[in-house]
């Protein structure tokens, strides 16, 4: 048997010979360990911290083959030429498969002349795949993106809710779930789900210090994402979320009409095309993918320098997992939302017509009201967002737009009973229910063909709210709708009063707002790839750039992505140092053993010519 001293000095040793880095981060160390032991884990790490190592590592230590559940069948040929590259030998099972080369692979399991086998959830079902699992032995099950077996979060997957059988089918084989975005219920709901109740548990910090978080009002949101786009993003490959399949396409097509490299995704179109699509996003330099929720899950391309959604996203854990997926290397990214009053009505409407029963819509209700919180708060939006998971945040971070640009409040009281009065008016004295623009126009005396038409001109409220802008009214409801006091009903999204709101028009409650931008907040610095490069001194940026440029055409020779040969940040340290031998190539983070002989010579030649 070994010892744990033993233990500890292989996945070390690992660590360094394949994967080339000199030091675990977090606890990484303490997960490895556990698992290589034999113990159960469910592993809570953001988007880019290292959360594959988790599994890998375990996986070349304990004897036999590791099966990792992953529910992205078109990802999987990018996750194997990933562990190729750096000498691991993995394979995968799924439909894209042709009969021999199945054959193949289900022969290397069994003889264990692979070290991972990766399975989509579904194939466990089949009595032909876990009659093949008997036939093999297995080192440990990695079950990833854990968080889709929580039956009402925003990426479930039904066939998660099986995967309770592989403890009661191989007690004895070691089990890690992971994710990168789960609150403590949701993780409980894991832990239940998958018979990992008995595992220990290794959340980590939720905070990715290198995103900045801003939210601007949405005013023409297609020119607000170019503007983002041209002024601190040129060239950049970056995500664009929108709600609908018809928004995902207009974008797109408006972004290429002005120069920008877009492509669509969303489930209605041919898997073909996605398949396509997503490739080329993930094997191409500065493409901006526009898509539905339904693109992203386990997109591992470390330098997506932007997140930005034109639409509201249901809940803060959505926001979370979408925002992640910039800047997984660490390096300068932005998380950017454009949000308004359409955006508030919309969800309230999805959420009253949705299927099932009125647990299910308050808990969508609940979802959607910390969303909604995290976009009205005059706080560190960081801060708020690290306390949404349970992580207690100190101070302000500095890097999200209500610490860059601290918002001002004000006692919106009188506002408000202004706008709940109008609405009280129209439904109890008329019997009339209207939207939000009918109700700003009476405030603002707007004698228009509506309002004359059912004599709203002659309402006492008419005309006594011209000491805001249409704008300023807006965002009023817009916060009243946030906080409770105004509600939205009916297929037209008309305004009705709650509960609460007799609390403001009675004055037994005060209402302060956070008061509009006149502007939208703009970053501190431009954070595009073109920052990134400025950060290094002269002579190493233009090293960097032909240290880009052999890594394109190697990729491209060999049909992978970019980020397989090697991530930005080892290229921009290898250009910082400049090595001038494979013994120093070495000692570079990222540069393991496998990669140094396959491509440390060609590296050196790339260093040599730029001197």
């Amino acid at each position: 048997m070994v010892s744990p001293a033993e233990q500890v000095t292989a996945t070390l040793e690992v660590l360094r010979r394949v994967f080339g880095y000199d030091a675990f981060r977090g606890f990484q160390r303490e997960v490895i360990d556990h698992v290589v032991a034999g113990g159960d884990a469910l592993v809570l790490m953001p988007t880019g911290g290292g959360k594959s190592l988790c599994y890998q590592i375990p996986a070349l230590v304990r004897d036999g083959v590791a099966v990792v559940i992953s529910p992205l069948i078109a990802l999987m040929q990018d996750q194997v030429d990933a562990l190729t590259a750096v000498g691991v030998r993995a394979g995968f099972l799924n439909s894209t498969l042709d009969p021999d080369t199945r054959r193949l692979v289900e022969a290397e399991f069994v003889a264990g002349e692979i070290d991972l086998l990766y399975l989509a959830p579904e194939a466990l079902a089949s009595r032909a795949t876990l009659s093949l699992l008997d036939r093999g032995r297995i080192s440990l099950f990695a079950i990833d993106e854990a968080h889709c077996v929580s039956q009402w979060g925003h990426d479930f997957r039904p066939d998660y809710l099986n995967l309770s059988m592989l403890h009661e089918r191989w007690p004895g084989v070691p089990r890690i779930a992971l994710t990168a975005t789960a609150t403590s219920a949701t993780r409980s709901e894991i832990a239940t789900r998958l018979s990992l109740t008995a595992a220990r548990h290794f959340v980590a910090s939720f905070d990715r210090p290198n995103i900045q978080y801003r939210i601007v009002p949405k005013r023409e949101p297609r020119k607000q994402l170019l503007a983002l786009l041209r002024d601190e993003h040129p060239g950049d490959s970056g995500i664009v979320y929108c709600l609908s399949r018809a928004s995902v396409e207009k974008t797109a097509d408006f972004l290429v009409a002005n120069g920008i490299d877009a492509l669509p995704y969303h489930a209605g179109l041919d898997a073909g095309t996605r398949a396509a699509n997503q490739q080329r996003f993930l094997r191409a330099d500065g493409v901006v993918m526009v898509a539905t929720i339904a693109f992203g899950m386990g997109i591992d391309k470390p330098d997506v320098r932007f997140v930005a959604h034109l639409d509201l996203p249901k809940s803060v854990e959505g926001y979370y997992q979408e925002t992640g997926r910039a800047g997984r290397d660490g390096l300068p990214s932005t998380a950017w939302l454009a949000y308004g009053l359409q955006d508030v009505v919309q969800q309230r409407k999805m959420i009253d017509t949705s299927e099932g029963d009125l647990a299910h819509r308050r808990n969508l209700a609940a979802h959607l009201d910390a969303m909604l919180a995290l976009c009205e708060t005059v706080r560190c939006r960081r801060a708020q967002l690290l306390e949404y998971f349970g992580e207690p945040a100190t101070g302000g971070c500095g890097n999200c737009d209500t610490c860059l640009e601290p918002p001002e409040s004000w006692d919106g009281t009188v506002a408000a009973q202004k706008l709940l009065s109008t609405v009280f008016r129209l439904d109890r004295e008329r019997n009339q229910r209207f939207g939000a623009g009918h109700c700003i126009d009476i405030l603002l005396g707007r004698a228009t063909d509506k309002i004359t038409q059912h004599r709203h001109d002659s309402l006492t409220v008419f005309g006594i709210g011209d000491d805001l802008s249409e704008a300023e009214w807006r965002g009023v409801v817009r916060q009243l709708l946030a906080e409770g006091l105004l509600a939205v009903e009916g297929d037209y999204g008309t305004l009705a009063l709650t509960d609460a709101s007799g609390e403001v028009l009675g004055r037994r409650r005060t209402v302060m707002l956070r008061r509009e931008a006149a502007r939208p907040a703009k970053a501190a610095k431009p954070r595009g790839a073109a920052t990134v490069v400025a950060e290094l001194p002269a002579e190493a940026a233009g090293t960097f750039e032909r240290l880009r440029a052999w890594r394109a055409a190697t990729a491209k020779e060999q049909g992978v992505p970019a980020y397989v040969i090697f991530h930005d940040a080892t290229l921009r340290q290898i250009a910082s140092d400049a090595p001038s031998s494979l013994a120093e190539l070495s000692r570079i983070s990222g540069v393991g053993e496998n990669k140094l002989a396959k491509y440390g010579e060609q590296l050196l030649g790339v260093l040599a010519d730029a001197s």
